[in-house]
């Protein structure tokens, strides 16, 4: 397809994306988008440099690799470069949305989808104001290298959200209600889930009182489990974080016990939803990879320049927001396995504690901060009345030693409506989520 320059490493990553954006404020139309749009991104590596180049004149592409070749310097053992020697070479054509590609709902389809759900949320007195929003986007790549390797594959995605302020005399609650899936149908079906979420933040906003500052036990939600695995814990083991760090290399070594015997930690690329990326941007395919596992460290996400550099496997960790972007560690699918107890059994075993329900959001590498949205006291094994928390904090590595119980039930959740940041590429789509977990000592302000 391409000329590629000899004595260097080139490859050439291609994007043609399809977004569809819907916005509604009160029952009126704010944003009605529907756009294509296709690039390119070249890179050229002579063992010393890389040279970089992006572009959405993807007829002239071999222009720009001629272009960058002239300012590399030819290497005539660029292929026992341990970067080089790390890419993989994969070929095939991956395409997994033929039987219910987005691209063939019309754009009329998906505004009467979102405004099925407008007697929902106007029929309610305590909402004043609200926010309808409908996204899709469609990504179809293409990768060539050098070295041999020649893919085409998709991905897909789909969401509804709401966002919406609620007041009860007086007592007020901005609330949001999000559901991401790779299925155009699968969007037809929640009402019921989106009217029970308004009525229980309605409850919510009526009773809830402060919270007494202290250190409790407390039970995260799945979506609080994915965000504390997620910016406490995932961020670390992005190991461009590590390389030239060896105070870091020393705390995250292979092999280290770091949490109890029955925690494991996973990123996978293989799950279907905002985190599914069978191979990454630079055509490895996607890995299993264990960060931790039983409790002891044992591995961490990588580039081929990571992988090379910490003399460890690539596990299909580079990607990049888009093709105007190179691509850097990032995770994909991240969550804690399952457990042995039933979110029941979790529960009845407090004394007194709290349950995180929802968040607003959450942060974190050495320690950690998460700012609740809802939250219940846990009195006697039962779930009491409802609290208002600011933030609960901890510090990472302790707090994996403090997990005292897992769930069986365990869920993984997509969002395409917001999404990760790193070095700049912000939102990158992510999966995220796992079981309840219980943990004690944990800060509550």
């Amino acid at each position: 397809m391409y000329i590629f320059p000899e004595s260097l490493y080139t490859d050439v990553r291609l994007e043609d994306v399809s977004i569809s954006e819907i916005t509604y404020e009160n029952k009126q139309l704010r944003q009605n988008l529907k756009r294509n749009h296709k690039g390119g991104f070249i890179r050229i590596f002579d063992g010393e440099r890389w040279y970089y180049s992006s572009t959405t004149d993807i007829d002239n592409i071999q222009e720009e690799i001629d272009k960058l070749a002239l300012m590399a310097k030819k290497n005539e053992k660029i292929n026992e470069d341990p970067v080089v020697r790390k890419f993989e070479i994969n070929t095939g054509e991956f395409l997994y949305f033929q039987d219910n590609d987005i691209l063939n709902i019309s754009q009329g389809e998906k505004l009467d989808l979102l405004k099925s759900y407008f007697p929902i949320i106007s029929e309610m007195e305590e909402i004043k104001m609200w926010r309808a929003i409908y996204v899709d986007r469609k990504i179809t790549k293409q990768f060539f290298s050098s070295k041999g390797a020649g893919l085409r594959f998709d991905y897909q995605t789909c969401a509804i959200g709401f966002r919406y302020s609620i007041n009860v005399d007086g007592k007020t609650l901005d609330s949001i209600y999000d559901e991401t899936t790779i299925d155009f149908n699968e969007l037809k079906l929640l009402h019921e889930k989106l009217r029970d979420k308004i009525d229980k933040d309605i409850i919510y906003t009526r009773d809830a009182k402060p919270v007494k500052p202290g250190k409790y036990t407390i039970i995260f939600s799945p979506i609080a489990t994915g965000v504390f695995t997620h910016e406490s814990f995932g961020h670390k083991s992005e190991a461009d974080f590590m390389v030239g760090d060896e105070t870091m290399m020393k705390e995250w070594t292979i092999g280290k016990k770091v949490g109890v015997d029955n925690l494991s930690i996973v990123d996978r690329g293989d799950i279907l939803g905002s985190g599914f990326v069978p191979f990454d941007d630079e055509g490895t395919k996607y890995n299993e990879t264990y960060l931790i596992k039983d409790g002891i460290l044992s591995g961490r996400l990588h580039s081929s320049l990571t992988a090379a550099s910490l003399k460890e496997n690539v596990t299909g960790n580079a990607r990049a927001l888009s093709f105007e972007f190179e691509p850097i560690v990032r995770m994909t699918t991240t969550y804690i396995e399952a457990g042995d107890k039933t979110k029941e059994e979790l529960i009845s075993e407090v004394e007194e504690g709290i349950l995180v329900e929802d968040i607003r959001h959450g942060s974190g590498m050495s320690t950690f901060t998460i700012a609740p949205s809802i939250s219940y006291m846990i009195r006697d094994g039962k779930i009491a009345e409802p609290v208002n928390i600011a933030v609960i904090s901890g510090n990472v590595m302790e707090a994996l030693y403090e997990i005292d119980g897992i769930s069986k039930e365990i869920e993984i959740l997509f969002s395409s409506l917001s999404g990760c940041g790193k070095m700049g590429q912000f939102p990158l789509l992510v999966g995220m989520g796992g079981p309840y977990i219980r943990v004690k000592n944990i800060t509550v302000q």
